[in-house]
Protein backbone atom coordinates (compact mmCIF):
# COMPACT_ATOMS: atom_id res chain seq x y z
CA UNK A 1 0.00 0.00 0.00
CA UNK A 2 3.01 2.61 0.92
CA UNK A 3 4.69 2.03 -2.43
CA UNK A 4 1.28 2.38 -3.96
CA UNK A 5 0.94 5.95 -2.60
CA UNK A 6 4.58 7.02 -3.25
CA UNK A 7 3.74 5.78 -7.13
CA UNK A 8 0.08 7.91 -7.16
CA UNK A 9 2.64 10.26 -5.49
CA UNK A 10 4.74 10.48 -8.11
CA UNK A 11 2.75 10.10 -11.34
CA UNK A 12 0.79 13.38 -9.59
CA UNK A 13 3.54 15.29 -9.67
CA UNK A 14 5.28 14.65 -12.73
CA UNK A 15 1.86 15.67 -14.10
CA UNK A 16 1.46 19.01 -12.74
CA UNK A 17 4.67 19.85 -13.22
CA UNK A 18 4.28 18.93 -16.54
CA UNK A 19 1.30 20.67 -16.97
CA UNK A 20 2.71 23.51 -15.32
CA UNK A 21 5.69 23.35 -18.03
CA UNK A 22 3.11 23.42 -20.95
CA UNK A 23 1.75 26.34 -20.09
CA UNK A 24 4.55 28.41 -19.29
CA UNK A 25 6.03 27.62 -22.35
CA UNK A 26 2.97 27.84 -24.48
CA UNK A 27 3.15 31.65 -26.40
CA UNK A 28 0.82 34.33 -25.51
CA UNK A 29 -2.30 34.72 -27.28
CA UNK A 30 -2.68 37.86 -29.51
CA UNK A 31 -6.03 40.23 -29.30
CA UNK A 32 -6.06 43.10 -31.46
CA UNK A 33 -8.98 45.65 -31.21
CA UNK A 34 -8.74 47.85 -34.21
CA UNK A 35 -11.72 50.85 -34.25
CA UNK A 36 -12.56 52.83 -37.32
CA UNK A 37 -12.27 56.26 -37.30
CA UNK A 38 -11.94 56.88 -33.08
CA UNK A 39 -10.89 59.93 -31.92
CA UNK A 40 -7.81 60.26 -28.91
CA UNK A 41 -10.69 61.67 -26.44
CA UNK A 42 -13.19 59.07 -27.25
CA UNK A 43 -12.72 56.87 -24.34
CA UNK A 44 -13.43 58.08 -20.17
CA UNK A 45 -9.60 56.73 -19.51
CA UNK A 46 -8.44 58.95 -22.04
CA UNK A 47 -10.89 62.30 -21.23
CA UNK A 48 -13.82 61.05 -22.52
CA UNK A 49 -16.57 63.96 -20.45
CA UNK A 50 -19.20 61.77 -21.32
CA UNK A 51 -18.67 58.25 -22.96
CA UNK A 52 -18.81 55.78 -20.51
CA UNK A 53 -15.91 52.92 -21.27
CA UNK A 54 -16.18 51.10 -18.30
CA UNK A 55 -14.31 47.51 -19.39
CA UNK A 56 -11.27 49.56 -21.61
CA UNK A 57 -11.05 51.56 -18.06
CA UNK A 58 -10.41 48.40 -16.38
CA UNK A 59 -8.15 46.97 -19.06
CA UNK A 60 -6.38 50.01 -18.68
CA UNK A 61 -6.33 49.72 -14.91
CA UNK A 62 -4.77 46.52 -15.11
CA UNK A 63 -2.63 47.33 -17.87
CA UNK A 64 -0.80 50.40 -19.74
CA UNK A 65 -2.05 53.79 -21.52
CA UNK A 66 0.30 54.02 -24.71
CA UNK A 67 -0.33 58.10 -24.66
CA UNK A 68 1.51 58.79 -27.73
CA UNK A 69 1.06 56.18 -29.61
CA UNK A 70 0.78 56.76 -34.05
CA UNK A 71 -1.57 54.99 -36.46
CA UNK A 72 0.68 54.48 -39.79
CA UNK A 73 -0.96 56.51 -41.53
CA UNK A 74 -4.34 58.92 -41.35
CA UNK A 75 -6.50 56.93 -43.63
CA UNK A 76 -8.13 53.41 -43.17
CA UNK A 77 -5.81 51.00 -45.70
CA UNK A 78 -3.12 52.37 -45.41
CA UNK A 79 -2.95 52.52 -41.36
CA UNK A 80 -3.94 48.71 -41.42
CA UNK A 81 -1.32 48.35 -44.09
CA UNK A 82 1.33 49.66 -41.52
CA UNK A 83 -0.16 47.65 -38.44
CA UNK A 84 -0.20 44.20 -40.59
CA UNK A 85 3.32 44.64 -42.12
CA UNK A 86 5.62 46.78 -39.62
CA UNK A 87 5.76 48.86 -42.88
CA UNK A 88 5.30 52.67 -43.58
CA UNK A 89 2.06 52.52 -45.92
CA UNK A 90 4.15 54.16 -48.50
CA UNK A 91 6.83 51.47 -48.79
CA UNK A 92 4.97 48.77 -49.77
CA UNK A 93 2.75 50.64 -52.14
CA UNK A 94 -0.65 51.19 -50.05
CA UNK A 95 -1.93 55.05 -49.49
CA UNK A 96 -5.45 55.92 -49.19
CA UNK A 97 -8.61 53.39 -48.71
CA UNK A 98 -9.07 51.03 -51.35
CA UNK A 99 -12.97 50.88 -52.52
CA UNK A 100 -14.83 48.44 -54.24
CA UNK A 101 -13.15 49.90 -57.91
CA UNK A 102 -9.91 49.51 -56.56
CA UNK A 103 -7.75 46.34 -58.72
CA UNK A 104 -4.86 46.41 -56.44
CA UNK A 105 -4.36 45.36 -52.37
CA UNK A 106 -1.62 43.90 -50.53
CA UNK A 107 1.32 42.09 -52.38
CA UNK A 108 1.49 38.74 -51.64
CA UNK A 109 5.38 39.08 -51.09
CA UNK A 110 4.95 41.22 -47.96
CA UNK A 111 4.59 38.89 -44.31
CA UNK A 112 1.45 40.02 -42.59
CA UNK A 113 1.85 39.57 -38.49
CA UNK A 114 -1.06 36.99 -39.45
CA UNK A 115 1.41 34.63 -41.21
CA UNK A 116 4.27 35.25 -39.19
CA UNK A 117 2.35 33.93 -36.27
CA UNK A 118 0.87 31.04 -38.21
CA UNK A 119 4.21 29.91 -39.21
CA UNK A 120 4.57 29.54 -35.32
CA UNK A 121 1.58 27.42 -34.68
CA UNK A 122 -0.36 29.76 -34.35
CA UNK A 123 -4.24 29.83 -34.96
CA UNK A 124 -5.42 33.36 -36.89
CA UNK A 125 -8.78 34.86 -37.23
CA UNK A 126 -10.31 38.37 -38.23
CA UNK A 127 -13.88 39.09 -37.54
CA UNK A 128 -14.35 42.50 -39.26
CA UNK A 129 -13.58 45.27 -41.64
CA UNK A 130 -10.48 44.21 -43.87
CA UNK A 131 -9.77 46.65 -46.63
CA UNK A 132 -6.77 45.58 -47.70
CA UNK A 133 -8.05 44.55 -51.12
CA UNK A 134 -11.49 42.89 -51.84
CA UNK A 135 -10.47 40.49 -55.05
CA UNK A 136 -9.99 37.36 -54.00
CA UNK A 137 -6.14 37.15 -54.20
CA UNK A 138 -5.84 40.34 -51.57
CA UNK A 139 -8.16 38.83 -49.12
CA UNK A 140 -7.65 37.88 -45.56
CA UNK A 141 -7.46 33.78 -46.04
CA UNK A 142 -4.81 34.74 -48.84
CA UNK A 143 -2.50 36.10 -46.23
CA UNK A 144 -2.53 34.55 -43.17
CA UNK A 145 -5.85 34.13 -41.83
CA UNK A 146 -7.61 30.77 -40.83
CA UNK A 147 -10.78 32.24 -40.73
CA UNK A 148 -12.61 35.63 -41.79
CA UNK A 149 -15.72 36.70 -41.00
CA UNK A 150 -16.83 40.50 -42.12
CA UNK A 151 -16.52 43.23 -44.52
CA UNK A 152 -13.98 43.58 -47.27
CA UNK A 153 -13.71 47.80 -47.00
CA UNK A 154 -15.36 50.68 -45.17
CA UNK A 155 -19.15 50.25 -44.28
CA UNK A 156 -19.75 53.62 -46.17
CA UNK A 157 -19.25 52.13 -49.85
CA UNK A 158 -22.38 51.07 -50.38
CA UNK A 159 -25.74 52.12 -52.68
CA UNK A 160 -27.15 54.30 -49.85
CA UNK A 161 -28.16 58.37 -49.18
CA UNK A 162 -27.64 59.67 -45.38
CA UNK A 163 -31.45 58.45 -44.46
CA UNK A 164 -30.29 55.50 -44.97
CA UNK A 165 -32.60 54.15 -48.31
CA UNK A 166 -31.36 52.30 -50.84
CA UNK A 167 -31.06 55.02 -53.90
CA UNK A 168 -32.09 54.17 -57.42
CA UNK A 169 -29.74 52.96 -60.12
CA UNK A 170 -29.18 56.22 -61.71
CA UNK A 171 -27.83 57.28 -58.57
CA UNK A 172 -24.08 58.43 -58.27
CA UNK A 173 -23.77 56.44 -55.51
CA UNK A 174 -25.05 53.25 -56.99
CA UNK A 175 -23.09 53.69 -60.29
CA UNK A 176 -19.78 54.61 -57.63
CA UNK A 177 -20.83 51.06 -55.29
CA UNK A 178 -22.33 47.80 -54.99
CA UNK A 179 -24.18 46.35 -52.36
CA UNK A 180 -22.14 46.15 -49.43
CA UNK A 181 -20.80 42.67 -49.00
CA UNK A 182 -20.61 40.64 -45.77
CA UNK A 183 -17.94 37.68 -46.68
CA UNK A 184 -17.16 34.37 -44.27
CA UNK A 185 -13.79 33.07 -45.68
CA UNK A 186 -14.47 33.28 -49.39
CA UNK A 187 -17.55 33.48 -50.07
CA UNK A 188 -20.15 36.47 -49.51
CA UNK A 189 -22.81 35.03 -47.40
CA UNK A 190 -25.02 38.10 -47.66
CA UNK A 191 -25.40 41.67 -48.38
CA UNK A 192 -25.40 44.67 -45.49
CA UNK A 193 -28.23 46.81 -47.32
CA UNK A 194 -29.69 49.07 -44.31
CA UNK A 195 -28.85 50.88 -41.23
CA UNK A 196 -30.63 48.24 -39.19
CA UNK A 197 -27.84 45.51 -40.80
CA UNK A 198 -25.50 48.24 -40.44
CA UNK A 199 -26.63 47.84 -36.46
CA UNK A 200 -25.45 44.46 -36.00
CA UNK A 201 -22.38 44.62 -37.51
CA UNK A 202 -20.73 44.92 -33.74
CA UNK A 203 -22.48 42.01 -32.35
CA UNK A 204 -21.64 39.81 -35.02
CA UNK A 205 -18.82 40.40 -35.00
CA UNK A 206 -18.31 39.81 -30.65
CA UNK A 207 -19.81 36.88 -30.86
CA UNK A 208 -17.78 35.32 -33.78
CA UNK A 209 -14.83 36.40 -32.14
CA UNK A 210 -15.92 34.84 -28.91
CA UNK A 211 -16.84 31.71 -30.45
CA UNK A 212 -13.13 31.77 -32.04
CA UNK A 213 -11.60 31.62 -28.37
CA UNK A 214 -13.78 28.98 -27.20
CA UNK A 215 -12.55 26.58 -30.57
CA UNK A 216 -9.15 27.53 -29.92
CA UNK A 217 -8.44 28.00 -26.15
CA UNK A 218 -5.84 24.73 -26.31
CA UNK A 219 -3.70 26.76 -28.70
CA UNK A 220 -2.52 29.64 -29.20
CA UNK A 221 -4.19 32.31 -31.75
CA UNK A 222 -4.14 35.47 -33.17
CA UNK A 223 -7.42 37.03 -32.93
CA UNK A 224 -7.79 40.29 -35.07
CA UNK A 225 -11.12 42.37 -34.55
CA UNK A 226 -11.42 45.09 -36.72
CA UNK A 227 -14.34 46.73 -36.06
CA UNK A 228 -16.17 48.78 -38.89
CA UNK A 229 -17.81 51.38 -36.09
CA UNK A 230 -17.32 54.56 -35.42
CA UNK A 231 -16.88 54.69 -38.75
CA UNK A 232 -19.78 56.39 -40.94
CA UNK A 233 -22.70 55.92 -40.92
CA UNK A 234 -22.88 54.66 -37.27
CA UNK A 235 -25.36 52.53 -36.49
CA UNK A 236 -26.05 50.76 -32.77
CA UNK A 237 -28.15 47.42 -31.35
CA UNK A 238 -30.64 48.04 -29.38
CA UNK A 239 -28.85 47.39 -26.39
CA UNK A 240 -27.19 50.40 -26.45
CA UNK A 241 -29.27 52.65 -27.99
CA UNK A 242 -29.76 55.76 -26.26
CA UNK A 243 -27.36 54.80 -23.49
CA UNK A 244 -25.03 57.63 -23.35
CA UNK A 245 -24.96 61.50 -23.01
CA UNK A 246 -22.88 61.66 -25.83
CA UNK A 247 -26.16 60.87 -28.46
CA UNK A 248 -25.58 58.00 -30.99
CA UNK A 249 -21.55 57.89 -31.43
CA UNK A 250 -21.58 57.53 -27.77
CA UNK A 251 -23.59 54.59 -27.74
CA UNK A 252 -21.57 53.30 -30.71
CA UNK A 253 -18.59 53.59 -28.68
CA UNK A 254 -20.09 51.96 -25.49
CA UNK A 255 -21.33 48.49 -27.51
CA UNK A 256 -17.92 48.43 -28.62
CA UNK A 257 -16.62 48.42 -25.27
CA UNK A 258 -19.10 45.80 -24.26
CA UNK A 259 -17.63 44.03 -27.21
CA UNK A 260 -14.40 44.35 -25.55
CA UNK A 261 -15.36 43.11 -22.14
CA UNK A 262 -17.39 39.85 -24.01
CA UNK A 263 -13.65 39.26 -24.91
CA UNK A 264 -12.13 39.45 -21.77
CA UNK A 265 -14.80 37.98 -20.29
CA UNK A 266 -14.14 34.39 -22.31
CA UNK A 267 -10.36 34.81 -21.96
CA UNK A 268 -11.03 34.90 -18.19
CA UNK A 269 -14.19 31.78 -18.48
CA UNK A 270 -11.07 29.56 -20.00
CA UNK A 271 -8.34 30.43 -17.77
CA UNK A 272 -5.97 32.32 -20.38
CA UNK A 273 -5.77 36.24 -19.65
CA UNK A 274 -2.69 36.24 -18.39
CA UNK A 275 -1.10 34.51 -21.40
CA UNK A 276 -1.94 36.67 -23.65
CA UNK A 277 -1.49 40.18 -24.88
CA UNK A 278 -4.42 42.56 -25.80
CA UNK A 279 -4.00 45.62 -27.49
CA UNK A 280 -6.79 48.11 -28.34
CA UNK A 281 -6.66 51.54 -30.49
CA UNK A 282 -7.73 52.92 -33.98
CA UNK A 283 -6.77 53.42 -37.35
CA UNK A 284 -6.85 57.20 -37.71
CA UNK A 285 -8.51 60.41 -36.07
CA UNK A 286 -12.22 60.80 -36.41
CA UNK A 287 -13.77 62.13 -39.06
CA UNK A 288 -14.92 65.69 -38.46
CA UNK A 289 -17.18 66.85 -40.83
CA UNK A 290 -19.49 64.62 -39.67
CA UNK A 291 -19.92 66.42 -36.68
CA UNK A 292 -22.36 64.53 -33.94
CA UNK A 293 -21.45 61.19 -35.87
CA UNK A 294 -17.68 61.84 -35.32
CA UNK A 295 -15.83 62.02 -32.47
CA UNK A 296 -13.83 63.91 -30.69
CA UNK A 297 -9.27 64.56 -30.66
CA UNK A 298 -9.33 67.35 -28.07
CA UNK A 299 -6.98 68.95 -27.04
CA UNK A 300 -5.54 67.64 -30.55
CA UNK A 301 -5.19 69.63 -33.51
CA UNK A 302 -7.39 68.40 -36.40
CA UNK A 303 -8.69 64.85 -37.41
CA UNK A 304 -8.93 62.10 -39.49
CA UNK A 305 -6.92 62.59 -43.05
CA UNK A 306 -4.05 64.87 -41.67
CA UNK A 307 -0.66 64.80 -40.19
CA UNK A 308 -2.02 66.35 -37.41
CA UNK A 309 -1.65 64.81 -34.05
CA UNK A 310 -5.58 64.30 -34.26
CA UNK A 311 -5.17 62.42 -37.12
CA UNK A 312 -3.05 59.95 -36.15
CA UNK A 313 -2.31 60.05 -32.24
CA UNK A 314 -4.60 57.46 -30.90
CA UNK A 315 -6.43 56.16 -27.62
CA UNK A 316 -4.36 52.44 -27.06
CA UNK A 317 -4.15 50.26 -24.08
CA UNK A 318 -2.01 46.92 -23.62
CA UNK A 319 -3.08 44.23 -21.54
CA UNK A 320 -0.62 41.64 -20.45
CA UNK A 321 -0.99 40.72 -16.74
CA UNK A 322 1.51 38.29 -16.81
CA UNK A 323 4.23 40.87 -17.99
CA UNK A 324 3.20 43.88 -17.87
CA UNK A 325 3.37 45.99 -14.21
CA UNK A 326 0.26 47.62 -14.21
CA UNK A 327 -1.77 51.40 -13.75
CA UNK A 328 0.98 52.82 -16.24
CA UNK A 329 0.53 55.99 -18.99
CA UNK A 330 3.93 55.66 -21.31
CA UNK A 331 4.16 58.70 -23.34
CA UNK A 332 7.39 57.22 -25.74
CA UNK A 333 6.53 57.86 -28.78
CA UNK A 334 5.14 54.47 -30.76
CA UNK A 335 3.85 54.34 -34.10
CA UNK A 336 1.80 51.12 -35.00
CA UNK A 337 4.07 50.02 -37.28
CA UNK A 338 6.26 48.76 -34.11
CA UNK A 339 3.44 46.60 -33.20
CA UNK A 340 5.32 43.26 -35.60
CA UNK A 341 8.16 43.37 -34.22
CA UNK A 342 6.95 43.50 -30.73
CA UNK A 343 4.43 40.61 -31.06
CA UNK A 344 7.65 39.00 -32.66
CA UNK A 345 9.56 39.12 -30.08
CA UNK A 346 7.33 38.46 -27.10
CA UNK A 347 6.08 34.81 -29.28
CA UNK A 348 9.61 34.50 -30.43
CA UNK A 349 8.29 34.03 -34.06
CA UNK A 350 10.62 34.93 -37.08
CA UNK A 351 10.24 38.41 -38.36
CA UNK A 352 9.57 38.91 -42.10
CA UNK A 353 12.65 38.61 -44.68
CA UNK A 354 11.62 41.74 -46.42
CA UNK A 355 12.93 44.93 -44.61
CA UNK A 356 10.30 46.30 -42.30
CA UNK A 357 10.27 50.00 -40.50
CA UNK A 358 9.18 48.91 -37.45
CA UNK A 359 11.12 48.41 -34.38
CA UNK A 360 10.08 46.16 -30.93
CA UNK A 361 9.17 48.21 -28.30
CA UNK A 362 8.78 45.86 -25.60
CA UNK A 363 11.45 47.00 -23.36
CA UNK A 364 9.10 49.93 -23.39
CA UNK A 365 6.22 48.26 -22.75
CA UNK A 366 7.79 46.72 -19.58
CA UNK A 367 8.90 49.90 -17.88
CA UNK A 368 12.27 49.14 -18.21
CA UNK A 369 13.41 52.51 -20.80
CA UNK A 370 11.55 55.24 -21.87
CA UNK A 371 13.76 55.72 -24.82
CA UNK A 372 12.85 54.84 -28.67
CA UNK A 373 14.19 52.33 -30.46
CA UNK A 374 13.74 54.88 -33.62
CA UNK A 375 15.25 58.01 -34.03
CA UNK A 376 12.16 59.64 -35.89
CA UNK A 377 8.67 59.04 -37.52
CA UNK A 378 7.64 59.74 -40.35
CA UNK A 379 4.04 61.36 -41.10
CA UNK A 380 3.23 60.31 -45.18
CA UNK A 381 0.12 61.10 -46.03
CA UNK A 382 -1.85 60.95 -49.92
CA UNK A 383 0.38 59.10 -52.64
CA UNK A 384 3.58 59.22 -50.66
CA UNK A 385 4.06 63.09 -49.21
CA UNK A 386 6.11 63.31 -46.09
CA UNK A 387 4.27 65.94 -44.27
CA UNK A 388 5.25 65.63 -40.83
CA UNK A 389 8.59 64.38 -38.53
CA UNK A 390 8.47 63.48 -34.71
CA UNK A 391 11.38 63.84 -33.08
CA UNK A 392 11.59 63.67 -29.18
CA UNK A 393 9.45 65.27 -28.19
CA UNK A 394 9.00 67.71 -31.33
CA UNK A 395 6.84 67.98 -34.60
CA UNK A 396 7.85 69.34 -37.56
CA UNK A 397 5.91 69.86 -40.64
CA UNK A 398 6.87 70.88 -44.03
CA UNK A 399 4.80 72.91 -46.68
CA UNK A 400 2.05 70.98 -47.69
CA UNK A 401 -2.05 71.70 -47.75
CA UNK A 402 -4.41 69.69 -45.35
CA UNK A 403 -7.93 69.59 -45.27
CA UNK A 404 -9.65 71.55 -42.62
CA UNK A 405 -13.28 72.61 -41.20
CA UNK A 406 -11.33 75.90 -39.98
CA UNK A 407 -13.54 75.88 -36.60
CA UNK A 408 -16.86 75.41 -38.15
CA UNK A 409 -18.98 72.56 -36.59
CA UNK A 410 -19.53 69.26 -38.51
CA UNK A 411 -22.57 67.97 -40.11
CA UNK A 412 -25.95 66.39 -37.87
CA UNK A 413 -27.35 63.38 -37.69
CA UNK A 414 -25.23 61.78 -40.38
CA UNK A 415 -24.78 64.60 -42.72
CA UNK A 416 -21.28 66.18 -43.50
CA UNK A 417 -20.10 69.33 -43.86
CA UNK A 418 -17.56 69.44 -47.04
CA UNK A 419 -13.97 70.27 -45.51
CA UNK A 420 -11.75 73.27 -46.68
CA UNK A 421 -9.61 71.71 -48.53
CA UNK A 422 -6.81 74.70 -49.70
CA UNK A 423 -5.26 75.12 -46.15
CA UNK A 424 -1.30 75.26 -46.19
CA UNK A 425 1.20 75.32 -44.25
CA UNK A 426 3.49 77.67 -45.89
CA UNK A 427 6.59 77.34 -44.50
CA UNK A 428 8.74 74.82 -41.92
CA UNK A 429 6.63 74.64 -39.00
CA UNK A 430 7.88 73.70 -35.55
CA UNK A 431 5.77 72.48 -31.75
CA UNK A 432 6.99 71.39 -28.97
CA UNK A 433 4.48 68.56 -27.79
CA UNK A 434 5.47 68.15 -24.17
CA UNK A 435 4.56 71.90 -23.60
CA UNK A 436 1.49 72.36 -26.74
CA UNK A 437 -0.08 69.03 -27.28
CA UNK A 438 -2.49 71.34 -29.56
CA UNK A 439 -0.14 72.87 -31.73
CA UNK A 440 -0.97 75.56 -31.95
CA UNK A 441 2.47 77.72 -31.36
CA UNK A 442 5.12 77.53 -33.76
CA UNK A 443 8.43 77.89 -32.55
CA UNK A 444 10.82 77.04 -35.43
CA UNK A 445 12.47 80.12 -35.61
CA UNK A 446 13.48 79.78 -31.76
CA UNK A 447 14.85 76.32 -32.23
CA UNK A 448 17.16 76.08 -35.32
CA UNK A 449 19.02 73.24 -34.86
CA UNK A 450 16.36 71.17 -34.19
CA UNK A 451 14.79 72.60 -37.37
CA UNK A 452 17.87 71.54 -39.09
CA UNK A 453 18.12 68.07 -37.29
CA UNK A 454 15.09 66.98 -38.59
CA UNK A 455 15.66 67.96 -42.11
CA UNK A 456 18.81 65.92 -41.96
CA UNK A 457 16.73 62.85 -41.21
CA UNK A 458 13.75 63.83 -43.04
CA UNK A 459 16.16 63.69 -46.35
CA UNK A 460 17.82 60.50 -45.87
CA UNK A 461 14.07 59.08 -45.25
CA UNK A 462 13.09 60.81 -48.97
CA UNK A 463 15.88 58.78 -50.71
CA UNK A 464 14.78 55.91 -48.89
CA UNK A 465 10.94 55.77 -49.88
CA UNK A 466 10.65 59.17 -51.85
CA UNK A 467 8.05 62.13 -51.75
CA UNK A 468 5.97 63.28 -53.89
CA UNK A 469 6.25 67.11 -52.78
CA UNK A 470 9.86 66.99 -53.81
CA UNK A 471 9.85 64.91 -57.13
CA UNK A 472 11.87 61.82 -54.96
CA UNK A 473 10.60 58.20 -56.07
CA UNK A 474 12.65 57.03 -53.69
CA UNK A 475 14.93 53.94 -53.48
CA UNK A 476 13.18 51.34 -50.92
CA UNK A 477 9.19 51.16 -51.98
CA UNK A 478 7.91 47.86 -53.23
CA UNK A 479 4.19 47.57 -54.79
CA UNK A 480 1.06 46.81 -53.89
CA UNK A 481 -0.52 43.68 -55.60
CA UNK A 482 -2.17 43.58 -58.91
CA UNK A 483 -4.79 41.78 -60.59
CA UNK A 484 -3.23 39.29 -62.80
Amino acid sequence: MKNLLISLYLFLSFSCNYEGEKETNRPPNVVIVFTDDQGYQDLSCFGSPNIITPNLDQMAKEGIRLTSYYSAQAVCSASRAGLLTGCYPNRIGISGALSPRSNHGINSGETTLAEMLKANGYSTGIFGKWHLGHHRKFLPNNHGFDEFLGIPYSNDMWPVDYDGNQVPADHKLAKRYPQLPFFKDFEVIKEIRTLEDQAKLTTEITEAAVDFIDRNKENPFFLYVPHPMPHTPIAVSEKFKGKSEQGLYGDVIMEIDWSVGQILEKLKEHQIEENTIFIFTSDNGPWLSFGNHAGSALPLREGKGTAWEGGQREPTIVYYPKKISPGRAIDTPIMAIDILPTIAEITNSKLPNKKIDGKSVWNIWKGETEKSPHEAYYFYYKKNEMHGVRYKNWKLYFPHTYRSLNGRMGGMDGYKIEYDYDNKVEKIELYDLTKDISETLDVANQHPEIVKKIKSLADNMRKELGDKLYGIEGSGNRQAGKLD
